[in-house]
């Protein structure tokens, strides 16, 4: 352990640093927020990013906005002017917060939020979407992907957080836990999909990046 924060420290002095918004906000979540670990963090807050300013998205649907750090980060990663990120949440005790560092940000223009159950909101949302982060309910994640299938553009992108699940998924599945059975079958499901390319990057507690292929293969791909 003592390693792995020495790393850590070595690789977040070798990036950007957070911006000042996201600064409070890290602080701000763990002093005040349970289950504080739930949220990105500096390094992973980079990597999506810099993961907008490679993929370049028009439009980003976040499903697990927690405190926004994410959708905080991914805002400054967007170049397009007119881009912008659905972010839904389940928890509404949480409204405050968000769109108080939302603001603070300077993004209420570039960031919608939605309060509710994911599932139910997803479908109400008329739009097709060039990059879906999913970090909502674990139990969930196959419900989201199938449903946010459609919704994304050929050569768009899905990432996937925590999929490796604390190590988990190579562990003996009991009938009570749910989370890490939601957590398996997504994985499996995206395995088994010949829709997509996929590569899972071991980076904290496992991202599944995820690219839709074009419909008609050789001409984009």
């Amino acid at each position: 352990m003592g390693q792995n924060s020495e790393l850590e420290r070595y690789i977040t002095n070798h990036i950007n640093e957070e911006s000042d918004t996201l600064k409070e906000l890290y602080r701000y979540t763990h002093i005040n927020i349970l289950r504080a670990r739930m949220l990105s963090g500096h390094i992973q807050g980079q990597l999506l990013k810099m993961m907008c300013r490679m993929i370049n998205p028009a439009s980003i649907l976040e499903i697990g906005t927690f405190t926004g750090y994410s959708a905080i980060s991914m805002a400054e990663g967007l170049t397009d002017k007119s881009a912008h990120i659905d972010t839904i949440e389940i928890n509404d005790e949480l409204k405050p917060v968000i769109e108080k560092f939302i603001n603070k940000a300077q993004f209420e223009d570039k960031i919608s939020l939605h309060f509710g159950d994911a599932r139910e909101i997803i479908p109400t949302i008329d739009k097709k979407f060039d990059l879906v982060f999913i970090d909502g309910d674990k139990r969930q994640y196959p419900e989201y992907y199938n449903l946010v299938f459609p919704l994304i553009n050929d050569g768009g992108y899905i990432i996937a957080d925590n999929i490796l699940w604390n190590g988990k998924v190579l562990d003996p599945i009991t009938n009570s836990d749910d989370y890490t059975k939601g957590v398996i079958e997504f994985n499996e499901i995206v395995k088994g999909d010949e829709r997509v390319e996929r590569v899972i990057i071991p980076f904290r507690d496992g991202l599944f990046l995820i690219r839709k292929a074009s419909t008609l293969r050789g001409q984009s791909d």
